[in-house]
């Protein structure tokens, strides 16, 4: 397994550098920190006062690299599942949030784990992943994967703005799909017409 600094230099590739995108709610992020991480964490980088989107511009890559790796896998206790899932996770929480436990915990009490669907790591939590993992250990990364994935698809059912995230204008499959099967065995990606067909409805 990669160390987490490598897995957080991972991340910030995959990030790339700094957008404001108006349809992002995460505002204006760099290396895949965005301005409101900043705001909480009083990175007032240029010293005027306040957490902007200059600040966000100043950001450099190794320090992003230390905000990951400190606030979105320590601080979330990732440590704490089986390894197959780490880095899957970290780069989810990345992405989305808490999401990305509730996405595992879901995945969880499909597999029989009684656990609460509250975001957070605990030892209830890593006791049934570690317990998933024992039942399916060459199964268990893969369906995290997948269940990413369908999240990623369900949001942008949801949220017309996000589609451009999950589709390519040319149809094909865009970053989020692309950043979750990553994640997956080749075996189980979708073909891109099996995309196309999970994604015809939208406009």
């Amino acid at each position: 397994m990669l160390s987490v600094r490598a897995i957080a230099e991972e991340i910030v590739t995959r990030e790339g550098g700094y957008v404001d995108d108006p349809d992002d709610p995460g505002g204006a992020t760099n290396h895949g920190v965005t301005i409101h991480t900043m705001r909480g964490l009083g990175l007032d980088l240029d010293a005027d006062g306040d957490v902007d989107a200059r600040d966000v511009r100043a950001l450099t890559r190794d320090r992003a690299i230390d905000i990951f790796v400190d606030h979105y896998f320590h601080r979330v206790r990732i440590d704490m599942l089986p390894d197959v899932l780490q880095a899957s996770v970290f780069d989810m929480q990345v992405n989305s949030g808490a999401n990305a436990v509730k996405i595992l915990q879901r995945l969880l009490r499909r597999m029989g784990q009684n656990v609460a669907v509250d975001g957070r790591i605990g030892p209830k939590t890593a006791a049934a992943a570690r317990a998933a993992h024992e039942e399916a250990p060459n199964h268990i990364a893969d369906a995290y994967g997948i269940a990413r994935r369908n999240w990623y698809y369900a949001l942008a059912d949801r949220r017309p703005s996000s589609r451009k995230y999950a589709r390519r204008r040319d149809g094909g499959k865009g970053g989020w799909i692309v950043r979750a099967e990553d994640f997956i065995a080749a075996k189980f990606h979708l073909s891109e017409a099996e995309h196309r067909a999970r994604t015809a409805k939208w406009a």
